[in-house]
């Protein structure tokens, strides 16, 4: 299979909550922290793929849809030095501004600015700076094949960080989207997948610092 248009609708067999298609595996998340923001957790997502492959393109079309849902009351906390995408996120002022660090934000391959991500189609602003839902059947963020930051360690490419202000429904936030990229022999791959984020109590930070020295750092991954 060799698509090349991440437009023109053509992911074969939508893929949700599951199933391994064509390169990736699912998408997994991590938790970094609890009350980083306060009343907020963090988790950094990431999509899992095979050894040698790459994420070029995160997109929604009309065949799938691109969404940010939120649940139970739970919505994005969204820094107001941010932005949507982590072209936005300028370490240089974590010093300054340290909330901005655990700003919401999508990406591939790459935490902060400077990086070759790039968007386009995507009508950002229900989502950041309002901190609601996210929808798009015609957008995408992408990086070039060209692109290091695209590239998988250790058979994951980071895609987003999401902080939240946890709801009370049985999850608080749902990420779905199509993924296209590259195997390790230079072909074209698409998919699509979707995680939900559940709604559940976090450690708090020193509880965080104690698991982590047991090798286990709250890590938790799910895939989708």
């Amino acid at each position: 299979m060799n698509k090349t248009s991440i437009f023109a609708g053509t992911i074969g067999g939508i893929a949700i909550a599951g199933s391994a298609v064509a390169g990736m595996n699912g998408l997994s998340y991590d938790i970094v922290g609890n009350d980083l923001e306060p009343g907020t957790y963090t988790v950094r997502m990431y999509a899992e793929v095979d050894a040698g492959n790459r994420v070029d393109a995160v997109f929604g079309n009309s065949e799938y849809n691109m969404s940010i849902n939120y649940n139970g009351g739970a919505y994005a906390y969204q820094n107001s030095l941010g932005g949507p995408t982590s072209t936005s996120i300028n370490p240089a002022f974590f010093a300054l501004a340290p909330s901005l660090e655990w700003d919401s934000y999508v990406t591939i391959g790459s935490l902060y600015a400077p990086n070759a991500l790039q968007d386009i189609g995507i009508s950002w602003t229900s989502w950041d700076p309002d901190g609601g839902d996210l929808f798009s059947d015609n957008g995408t963020f992408f990086i070039t094949p060209a692109d290091p930051q695209g590239e998988e360690s250790g058979g994951r490419v980071l895609i987003a960080q999401f902080t939240t202000f946890a709801g009370s429904g049985d999850y608080d936030l749902m990420f779905s989207a199509g993924f296209q990229g590259k195997d390790a022999s230079g072909t074209t791959w698409q998919s699509a997948h979707s995680v939900s984020i559940a709604g559940e109590i976090i450690p708090a930070p020193g509880a965080m610092a104690l698991l982590g020295l047991a090798g286990l750092a709250g890590r938790r991954r799910r895939r989708g």
